[in-house]
């Protein structure tokens, strides 16, 4: 991933010294556990712990320029600074054995990043949706005014899908890591099943049922899926924002700082360009399902096909979705609301948004809900149309006044109802 959209704890995860120090964890957890079951010599194990060997990547990659097989360059180069105890090194082992295992352990690392950084997100959420817990504003369907709602009510539905979302990123992380120390096609020709377990149990990971040389990347796939679900939360908390910033709704604005410009020709102009960010990149995201997906397939016990598409797509992934995830809790806490531009655009269309209500209270008293239905549409096109409030339209019409007292009538022009549950759905996130 580029550096602009790259931060340094999730990088460094992702970087070849980390890599290969996790592959080196990886051989010397197996050489303890063949030490263990008696095979290799516990002197060398200690030899090899000792030796402070140093993850120098410049050497791997010169020796890997040559040999073209990076688990071969990373052998060579451990190697070559161990005396005989070096033979241990890799024993009984394939490739996949090495890469697989050090792969989940990375993944673990960067999952644990995600989860504080969906954390820290749900509680800047959480705090904006306190604070705007009564903060009427309209609530709109299919980009049209609908009735009302608040904006703390808002908010709480995009705190409940971050918490969902902290559900799915537990269970990719169950079903990610897992260690693999098997052989070359799965069947423990060469190396003895206890290996595989001692070596889980040290990493802190679980063994599979049963590999081929490769863990299957159904695994893999559903954990870039979960990724790109994440981002897709994101890119719809950042459009609506956009769409709340437009100049003739500016109910919230993404923040904007003292020496910031919006335009190199437009001194005005203040642009949702965060949230542009946001959803710009989610389509990145998106974009590496599809080699996920098609990952899953190998040729028999396994081909290469997957290698390389996922040296990009599985660091990128994690690079991006925690830049992103930094970026969405800044303009969180930093958006600007504004209580009366939303109180202003409640009232813009003349009434008509307590049309339900009307409809309802004249069916209580007895008219039927098609006639009603009919009575207060007409009132509200022409509202809408002529400019009236559809109160003073409805206070005209015999038909209503037979049915409906002026106090009654009004009764049906007041926010309360849609406040009256809002305490009870706060309730549910214990708010």
């Amino acid at each position: 991933m580029i550096e602009r959209y790259s931060l340094p704890r999730m990088s460094r995860i992702w970087d070849l010294e980390n890599k290969y120090a996790t592959w080196l964890q990886v051989e010397i957890a197996v050489c303890e556990a063949w030490a263990e079951l008696g095979v290799i010599p516990q002197e060398a194990v200690e030899k090899i712990k000792a030796a402070d060997i140093r993850i120098d990547v410049e050497r791997f990659l010169e020796i890997e320029k040559e040999v073209q097989h990076d688990v071969i360059a990373f052998i060579k180069g451990v190697t070559e600074q161990l005396g005989e105890e070096g033979k241990y090194i890799h024993y009984g082992m394939t490739s996949y054995d090495v890469v697989d295992t050090a792969l989940s352990l990375l993944l673990s690392q960067a999952i644990e990043v995600l989860r504080e950084d969906l954390e820290e997100l749900a509680q800047a959420i959480r705090e904006r949706a306190v604070e705007h817990k009564y903060t009427l504003m309209m609530g709109r369907t299919h980009g049209v005014h609908a009735e009302p709602i608040t904006f703390g009510l808002k908010l709480l539905v995009w705190l409940a899908e971050v918490e969902r979302h902290l559900e799915r990123l537990r269970q990719a992380q169950e079903i990610l890591c897992v260690g693999k120390i098997s052989g070359v096609v799965g069947t423990y020709a060469h190396i003895d099943p206890q290996v595989e377990r001692l070596v889980c149990a040290k990493l802190g990971l679980r063994p599979p049922k049963v590999t081929t040389q490769i863990l299957s990347r159904d695994r893999h796939a559903h954990f870039i899926m979960t990724l790109a679900l994440i981002a897709s939360s994101l890119e719809k908390f950042a459009t609506e924002i956009r769409n709340l910033q437009r100049t003739e709704i500016l109910e919230v604005e993404e923040p904007f700082r003292p020496g910031q410009r919006g335009s190199s020709a437009m001194p005005h102009k203040r642009n949702p360009i965060l949230c542009e960010r946001i959803t710009g990149l989610a389509r990145v995201m998106r974009s590496y399902v599809m080699p996920a997906l098609e990952n899953v397939v190998t040729w028999h016990e396994r081909d290469l096909a997957n290698s390389s598409s996922e040296r990009i797509i599985i660091p990128d992934a994690c690079i991006l979705l925690d830049y992103m995830l930094h970026l969405m809790t800044q303009v969180v806490r930093e958006m600007r609301v504004y209580p009366e531009a939303m109180r202003r655009n409640l009232e813009v269309t003349q009434g008509v948004i307590f049309s339900q209500q009307v409809m309802l209270r004249l069916v209580e008293k007895g008219m039927s809900r098609e006639e009603a239905y009919r009575l207060v549409q007409e009132h509200s096109l022409r509202a809408w149309e002529e400019r009236r409030p559809l109160l003073e339209l409805l206070r005209e019409d015999r038909r209503v006044r037979e049915v409906l007292s002026e106090e009654e009538l009004q009764d049906c022009f007041n926010y309360e109802p849609h406040l009256r549950h809002v305490d009870a759905i706060f309730a549910r996130f214990g708010l």
